[in-house]
C-alpha cells in the first residue's frame, strides 16, 4: 500500500470528523420550522455520535477488524464460523459474543466485516451481527431492574434465541451459495502458523480490553461491582494498553523506541494535566480522555504504518475498512437524526406519530415498534429510558420487548454498511427478519402478558 496515496482520504475523513466534532450549534427554539429543527437534529446527532461513538468505540474496533484479517488465519476462522463448521461450535460461538463485547451496532460493524471477509459462514456470520449488540449482559440486567423481571427475562432469552434463529435463517435461505462456498473453503491450502494460538490470543485480549473498558458506562448506584470498574475503567484501559505494546514490541517486531516516541505525549500529557492553569485545565477536562485515547491512537497508527512487515499490513487492513465503514456511518447518522432525531428530541416525524403508533399491543402497533426500532441509532444501554419514557407515555408491553429486541441491533446507519460488506439483497432478508421476529414475539408476549 503506497501510503503517500492515503493521506488524501485521511485528511477527507479527519477534516469531516473535526467539522461535525467541534460543530458551534445550540437547542433549536420549540417555535423553530419543524424542518430547520430536523436539520438541527441530524447536526446534533451526528456531533453527539463523533463525540461519543467513533474514539473509543469505532477505532478500536477497525484496529481489531484489521488484525483478524492479518493475523487470524483463514483456517481458523473457517473451522469454528466457516460454512463447513460444527454447527453447534459455530453459532455458540457467534451468540455468545455479544456477552463479552456489549457494542452498539455500528461498533460491531468493523468486526463482522472481518470475520465474514475471512471465511465466516453467512449463518454464523449474521448471528454474531444481531448478538454482539443485542445480548449485553448489563443491558438486559438494566433492562430487568428498570422495566421489570418479566420483561429484562423476556429480551434476555429473546436475544439469544434470535441470534440463532436469524442465523440459521440466513444460512438456509442463501444455503446454495453456502454450499459453493464450503466447497471452495475445502480446496483452500492449509496457511503456515507464524506464531502461537496463545500469543494471538493476548494480543486480542488486550485490544477487546480497551475496548470493553475505555467504553464501560457510569451507573446511577454509589457502591457497588459496576461502580468501582466505572471508577477504575481508565486504570484498567492503561493496563490492556501496556499489555499491547508488550505484544507489539515482542511479536509484531515493533522497535521499542518508536513505542516510547508514540507514549511519550499521552504520558507526558497525564502527568502535567494536574499542573495546567485552573481556567484552561476547567475548559478543556470535558475532553481530558478523549484527547489522550486520540494521542494513543494515533501514535500506534504512526509506528504500525512505519514498520515492515505484519504490523504495517495490520495498519493497512485497519485503515481500508474506515475507509469503507466510515463514510457510510456518518451519513446513515445525520439521515437518522433528520427523521427520527435524537432520543428524546423530535426529528422530522411528529413524536406524537410514534407514541400514538406504539400504543396498545396490536400488531400494527408491534410493526411499528419494530420498524422504528431498525433504523433508529441506539447507543448502547440508552434503549432502556427511551422505553421506560415510551411506556409512561402509553406503550404497550408488547411494543416495549418488539422495541428492545430490534432497536440495539439495527439502525439505518448499520444498514448502510452491511449491504456494502454482504450485498443489498443479504442485507435486505436480514433486516425483515429482525422486523418480522420482533414483530410477532412482542404481540405474542403483550397477548400473554395482557
Amino acid at each position: 500500500m503506497n501510503w503517500k496515496e492515503e493521506w488524501k482520504p485521511f485528511a477527507w475523513i479527519s477534516g469531516l470528523f473535526l467539522a461535525i466534532f467541534f460543530l458551534p450549534i445550540a437547542e433549536q427554539p420549540e417555535s423553530a420550522p419543524r424542518f430547520n429543527n430536523a436539520v438541527v437534529e441530524a447536526l446534533q446527532l451526528a456531533r453527539w455520535y463523533a463525540r461519543e461513538h467513533v474514539l473509543l468505540c469505532l477505532v478500536p474496533a477497525f484496529f481489531i477488524a484489521g488484525a483478524i484479517s492479518v493475523f487470524v488465519s483463514q483456517a481458523s476462522v473457517m473451522k469454528y464460523l466457516g460454512a463447513r463448521a460444527n454447527k453447534v461450535v459455530a453459532y455458540g460461538v457467534a451468540s455468545v459474543s455479544g456477552t463479552i463485547l456489549a457494542v452498539c451496532s455500528c461498533t460491531v460493524l468493523p468486526l463482522f466485516a472481518g470475520i465474514y471477509k475471512m471465511g465466516a459462514g453467512l449463518g454464523p456470520a449474521c448471528a454474531f451481527l444481531y448478538s454482539g449488540p443485542a445480548i449485553s449482559v448489563l443491558a438486559i440486567v438494566l433492562s430487568a431492574r428498570i422495566l421489570g423481571i418479566q420483561l429484562g427475562s423476556a429480551r434476555g432469552i429473546g436475544a439469544i434465541a434470535f441470534s440463532l434463529v436469524i442465523g440459521l435463517a440466513m444460512h438456509f435461505i442463501f444455503r446454495h451459495e453456502e454450499m459453493a462456498k464450503a466447497e471452495a473453503q475445502a480446496m483452500l491450502p492449509v496457511p503456515t502458523v507464524t506464531r502461537p494460538l496463545w500469543q494471538n490470543g493476548l494480543f486480542f485480549l488486550s485490544m477487546v480490553g480497551i475496548l470493553v473498558f475505555a467504553n464501560w458506562g457510569k451507573t446511577d448506584q454509589q457502591e457497588g461491582l459496576w461502580h468501582a470498574i466505572y471508577a477504575a475503567k481508565w486504570w484498567i484501559t492503561s493496563i490492556f494498553a501496556v499489555g499491547l505494546a508488550f505484544a507489539l514490541t515482542r511479536w509484531l517486531g515493533i522497535p521499542m523506541r518508536k513505542m516510547l516516541l508514540a507514549s511519550a505525549p499521552v504520558i507526558l500529557l497525564a502527568v502535567a494535566w494536574p499542573f495546567f492553569p485552573e481556567a484552561i485545565a476547567a475548559r478543556v477536562d470535558e475532553y481530558k480522555a478523549l484527547l489522550l485515547f486520540t494521542l494513543g491512537a494515533l501514535g500506534l497508527g504512526v509506528v504500525a504504518a512505519t514498520t515492515e512487515g505484519e504490523a504495517a499490513d495490520w495498519f493497512g487492513a485497519s485503515w481500508t475498512l474506515a475507509k469503507q465503514i466510515m463514510p457510510l456511518l456518518l451519513g446513515g447518522v445525520l439521515l437518522s437524526g433528520l427523521l427520527l432525531g435524537r432520543p428524546g428530541h423530535e426529528g422530522w416525524i411528529p413524536s406524537e406519530f410514534v407514541a400514538g403508533a406504539v400504543g396498545g399491543n396490536s400488531l400494527f402497533a408491534n410493526f411499528v415498534a419494530a420498524v422504528l426500532g431498525a433504523f433508529m441509532y441506539f447507543a448502547t444501554l440508552t434503549e432502556v429510558p427511551i422505553v421506560q419514557g415510551l411506556i409512561s407515555s402509553g406503550m404497550g408491553q408488547g411494543p416495549a420487548l418488539t422495541l428492545l429486541l430490534a432497536g440495539p441491533a439495527l439502525s439505518l446507519p448499520s444498514m448502510l454498511v452491511i449491504a456494502s460488506i454482504m450485498g443489498v439483497k443479504k442485507t435486505v432478508v436480514f433486516v425483515s427478519l429482525v422486523i418480522v421476529l420482533s414483530t410477532v414475539v412482542g404481540w405474542f408476549y403483550g397477548a400473554v402478558i395482557a
